[in-house]
């Protein structure tokens, strides 16, 4: 039997989408010119794709709320495959130009995740700090 959603995670995830939603709205709505969207949606897409996995990295499973709002909902929201879908399919008449938006997307998405998730682990171990004796594994 599937759990209860918890109202107050639901509630951050959409108030994160929003927040998300808009930074990919302001970015993306002052390109004028279509054949940039395409690519704009790549950068997003990656860049959104790091900061997932440094939230992913830093909170782990430590701050589910944290992690709702900005991983689930931020993320979710700035970050889009919709928009990816679409925009490589509007290629269509150029076949290798959109395999090659398509890949690109895939395989810096990949990259750009390690990398945070990199970064998010070394920020959750707070590197410089002395750790006390009694707390090393």
């Amino acid at each position: 039997m599937p759990q209860p959603v918890d109202p107050r995670v639901l509630g951050l995830t959409v108030a994160g989408g929003a927040v998300g939603v808009l930074a990919r709205g302001l970015i993306v709505a002052p390109v004028s010119d279509p054949a940039a969207v395409p690519w704009t949606t790549l950068a997003i897409n990656v860049a959104g794709s790091l900061l997932l996995g440094v939230i992913v990295g830093w909170l782990d499973d430590r701050r589910p709320l944290a992690r709702a709002f900005l991983g689930t909902g931020v993320m979710g929201g700035f970050t889009t495959y919709s928009a990816f879908a679409v925009a490589t399919a509007l290629w269509v008449t150029t076949p290798w130009l959109a395999a090659g938006l398509a890949a690109a997307s895939v395989v810096l998405g990949v990259i750009g995740a390690i990398v945070g998730l990199f970064i998010g682990r070394r920020i959750a171990d707070r590197p410089g700090e002395i750790e006390l004796p009694e707390d090393a594994e």
